[in-house]
């Protein structure tokens, strides 16, 4: 009996080990697993409401702006989540946007099916890792399957591509606020990427807003257009038209400044600050001198042009203009040819740019100049119009997507039929391959089927029909054999070839948002502990504290 309450006193005796600091919040075990998929399954909620040509909008105040969208990765954006788990998901739905353009409410929705498929599963007593493999495998195989459905794109002749490039474009904006003028905008769209022949930088293509006038007053330029700059006096003199005009480029300032803003001298003799003021009119006349012997008669800066080089120039019968955007500059300098300068001195003539035509016209409320008819041809402009800057915004983010699809298909010319179409036969392929894998695998590859099955119901439940008539039509279509491209019938509330119906997108779209989405899963999956840090204070607790002095701290 002593010996066992030596023993006991010894271990009472045995101080706590501090691992974490004090105030941290640890979660563990299965019942954290299922809190992160909870709050996916909150977040895939709200978002599954914009899928699809039917789709609502989602207004999102911030107290500083109101966006309306039924964009997936703008909406996720703006809802800024904190949890960390379901960060996950706004992670995916950006990756998508940024990689793809479109299917960025797909992704998330999938997800968020996966992960609900593979919580019952952890009701069941599966492990998560189990769950994992299975989906790993599951996904490989649907990737696979997608790939065996692409129709090649290739081999077609140039009008072939256009009208196909057209039609993807116009699946993706069928989803969106102007859906109603698709086949106007996705024209813009394969217009405005073939402008840019091999050099697919979307940088080159600007986008402006003009409110005002209606969707259909909206302008593609071939060449560049950007809103008139600050004007000083003289700037009403020059002209605004020229035929075949040399183009000047420059990133310097020409402009007089206040020998007070930026300079101190001290005289003796008051004649003498006179020859230093002389002196710096002399700099910028050498300047605007060197400007003219270019033979250049449209001059672009960066920086400001002052009044003294606005009226210099309108003298001469040039135009002028400063302070213009980077991004406009660069895309001047591809579309004329010309290169941007630093200095005046050693200008040579295959450093200017060159277009057909320049032109300052009005737009709505604004005066645009305009370069059309560049040789290099390497850009292009849109400007949208609309009757509300809401509008106007999603419209640009709607033309965004259009245009990232159409770059996509470019590159890889694979395409697929959209409508839920794909989604139902990968999960009926998953499906039939469950009923071979015996064990626990059966289970969790059939949960993966079920969850592809998402994206059609949920496209009919958006449009006001039965999802569950259109998904047992849809089922026995595809475990017939020859209904591999049947999908949901907006149009007719019914199924139909949606390949037929020149329903199509890219098969980018698809392979990626499978990926993304099982890895989103699988992520959320093995994590079986969260742990929230206390905020860092400078003082430590009294217990955490040595005894006696020391240290600077009182007895």
């Amino acid at each position: 009996k002593k010996t066992r309450l030596l023993c006991v006193m010894s271990n009472m005796l045995q101080p706590g080990i501090i691992l974490l600091k004090e105030g941290t919040d640890t979660s563990q075990g299965i019942p954290q697993l299922i809190s992160n998929i909870n709050a996916c399954e909150m977040i895939v909620n709200t978002v599954r409401t914009t899928l699809g040509p039917c789709g609502m909008d989602k207004l999102v105040y911030n107290e500083r702006r109101v966006t309306i969208s039924n964009d997936g990765a703008t909406v996720m954006k703006l809802l800024d989540i904190v949890h960390p788990a379901a960060r996950t998901l706004v992670d995916i739905s950006i990756s998508q946007d940024s990689e793809v353009g479109d299917g960025t409410t797909t992704v998330v929705v999938l997800a968020g099916e996966l992960l609900t498929a593979a919580k019952a599963c952890i009701e069941e007593g599966i492990h998560p890792q189990v769950i994992i493999k299975y989906y790993r495998q599951a996904c490989v195989m649907a990737r696979e399957k997608v790939r065996s459905l692409t129709v090649m794109g290739g081999d077609k002749s140039d009008e072939e591509k256009t009208v196909l490039l057209e039609r993807c474009a116009a699946t993706a904006l069928n989803s969106k606020l102007i859906s109603g003028h698709a086949n106007f905008f996705a024209k813009m769209a394969v217009s405005a990427i073939k402008k840019l022949e091999g050099d697919l930088d979307l940088d080159l293509i600007g986008m402006k807003k003009e409110p005002g006038g209606s969707v259909e007053e909206s302008m593609f330029i071939e060449g560049v257009a950007f809103r008139k700059t600050f004007s000083y006096a003289g700037f009403e003199q020059q002209p605004k038209r020229f035929e075949n005009p040399k183009v000047l480029l420059l990133n310097i300032e020409l402009e007089l400044k206040a020998e007070k803003d930026n300079a101190e001298i001290r005289v003796n003799d008051p004649e003498k600050f006179q020859s230093f003021v002389d002196a710096e009119w002399n700099i910028i006349y050498n300047k605007l001198d060197a400007i003219v012997k270019t033979g250049a008669q449209v001059i672009l800066s960066r920086l400001a042009i002052g009044d003294l080089a606005t009226q210099y120039f309108a003298d001469r019968g040039l135009f002028s203009a400063g302070r213009v955007p980077g991004d406009d500059m660069a895309r001047v300098s591809k579309a004329t040819g010309g290169a941007i300068q630093t200095s005046v001195q050693n200008i040579s003539p295959s450093m200017l740019g060159n277009c057909e035509l320049f032109e300052e016209r009005q737009v709505g409320g604004q005066r645009y100049n305009f370069f059309t008819g560049c040789k290099s041809g390497k850009s292009a402009t849109i400007i949208l119009r609309g009757g509300g800057e809401h509008f106007i915004d999603e419209a640009e983010r709607s033309l965004h997507d259009a245009i990232m699809i159409v770059k996509r298909a470019m590159k890889h010319s694979n395409i697929v039929p959209g409508g839920g179409a794909i989604e139902m036969e990968v999960s009926n392929h998953i499906y039939e391959h469950a009923l071979t894998v015996p064990g626990k695998g059966q289970l969790i590859l059939k949960g993966f089927a079920k969850a592809f099955e998402a994206i059609p119901r949920q496209l009919a439940q958006n449009a006001g029909f039965d999802a569950t008539e259109i998904l047992s039509k849809l089922r026995k279509k595809h475990a017939g054999g020859d209904g591999a491209y049947w999908g949901v019938d907006i149009a007719n509330e019914d199924i139909c070839n949606t390949y037929d119906a020149f329903v199509w997108e890219p098969a980018l779209v698809k392979l990626n948002s499978i990926e993304a989405a099982t890895e989103a899963a699988c992520t959320i999956l093995s994590v079986d502990e969260t742990i929230k840090n206390a905020k860092a204070s400078d003082k430590i607790p009294d217990e955490y504290m040595p005894g006696g002095g020391g240290m600077g701290q009182p007895f």
